[in-house]
């Protein structure tokens, strides 16, 4: 009889990670005792070790205590990190420490078209995505996954109180998704048991461009919404004139850029086929948090 795989999630506190592992309980039921979720404050987590998941410390930036807290993992998420400049050396050894522990798969969440040259953090992912398929890994799986509807929670405010959404992104299609429905995929393919080597591009069911989002957001909360479009160095020197530090305003203004071209517009049957289910639509995630957000604004 074969032994049911053990499951390791990284950043297991992080928003992401967090809806991870309640999937893999709630969802995919799978059982705790199967569950390792490793972050730098394991008291953290004591909501998940009460269910009765092992937790461990792993800090990527103490890379030789990684392959000890892998240790006994069949299949493995690694959850990127927000280290911008320095996460893809942390990715690198998280893979090491894989292969060294034992690991026989690797997951990986990246971003759609990372070979897209424009977006400034696409370099992480593509290099991370390069570092899997060079290592002695027998399987891996890269979860291209695309904006989150929560992304949004910051901008929906800003542009009920101004009525105008400022943007380079042309005709460009975004395809947000819900947090929780990655969440959900990610759990599905780390549970699945999939030892093949596989990309799935991970979005919702409909990509909309700039101004069909504005009209979107405003007929549904209330307000009109007004999308002018802008080059990219004014859309970039007014992030930094409403105060954003420059580093920030550039990666933004690139992201425009990468809409632009169309690199986030793809839209999949790969949720679908993974999990079964439908993803949610961005107008019921708008209903669902219309009160939250209108105060917010």
């Amino acid at each position: 009889m074969t032994t049911p795989p053990t499951l390791l999630v990284t950043g297991a506190n992080g928003q992401l990670g967090r809806l991870v592992v309640e999937h893999l309980l709630d969802t995919v039921k799978v059982e705790p005792s199967r569950i390792i979720a490793t972050t730098r404050n394991p008291a953290k987590l004591a909501d998940f070790a009460a269910r009765g998941v092992t937790v461990r410390a792993a800090d990527f930036a103490k890379p030789e205590t990684l392959a000890e807290a892998f240790k006994g993992a069949d299949r493995l998420l690694l959850i990127s990190t927000t280290s911008v400049g320095t996460r893809l050396v942390e990715h690198q050894a998280a893979i090491d420490a894989a292969v060294a522990a034992g690991v026989q798969h690797v997951l990986y969440t990246s971003i759609p078209n990372p070979v897209a040259p424009e977006l400034l953090i696409v370099h992480d992912h593509a290099k991370t995505e390069d570092a899997l398929a060079a290592s002695q890994l027998p399987g891996w799986t890269v979860l291209r996954n695309n904006w989150y509807f929560e992304n949004l929670n910051h901008t929906i405010p800003q542009l009920l109180q101004s009525g105008q959404w400022f943007n380079a992104s042309g005709d460009g299609r975004i395809a947000y998704i819900a947090r929780s429905d990655l969440a959900r995929a990610a759990a599905t393919a780390l549970a699945n048991g999939d030892n093949g080597k596989s990309a799935l591009t991970l979005g919702g069911a409909t990509a909309y461009t700039v101004p069909e989002l504005a009209a979107l957001i405003g007929s549904t909360l209330g307000g009109e919404i007004a999308a002018i479009p802008v080059t990219v160095p004014h859309l970039e020197q007014g992030m930094i004139g409403a105060g954003l530090p420059a580093p920030v305003a550039a990666v933004l203004s690139s992201a425009e850029i990468h809409i632009a071209n169309g690199r986030l517009g793809d839209v999949s049957g790969d949720y679908r086929a993974l999990t079964g289910a439908e993803p949610q639509s961005l107008e019921s995630w708008l209903v669902a948090n219309k009160a939250a957000l209108a105060k917010a604004a």
